[in-house]
């Protein structure tokens, strides 16, 4: 490349890096999507994996976060998975404090 040519190279690689970009921001998956978002009784027990009649008694017993509003439940997708990984703390905690209170019972031969 001569010092004449230079202007011409620069702008050839400045139009090679803003198609790159636009190829790699295309590639790159969406991270905005709105997970607080109302949802009705059917959709939530698809996100919990929950059966309706143990969805109704959860939110009935303040358990689970819901909305009444008339004789429907609402709910809000971000705070249902939520409330899944608290659930999912709290009993990986329980099982962990189990396992380290545990007694180690001594060996007892297999065979007398």
């Amino acid at each position: 490349i001569t010092f004449d040519k230079l202007p011409q190279a620069v702008g050839y690689l400045t139009e090679q890096v803003e198609r790159i970009h636009k190829i790699v921001a295309a590639l790159q998956p969406q991270t905005t999507t709105d997970k607080h978002r109302i949802v009705e009784i059917d959709e939530a027990c698809q996100i919990t994996r929950k059966a309706k009649p143990t969805i109704y008694t959860l939110a009935r017993k303040g358990l689970i976060p819901a909305y009444k509003r008339g004789k429907k439940l609402y709910f809000y997708e971000d705070e249902l998975l939520q409330w899944i990984e608290s659930v999912a703390k709290i009993v990986h905690n329980f099982f962990c404090k189990k396992i380290t209170n545990s007694q180690t019972f001594p060996s007892m031969p297999l065979y007398t």
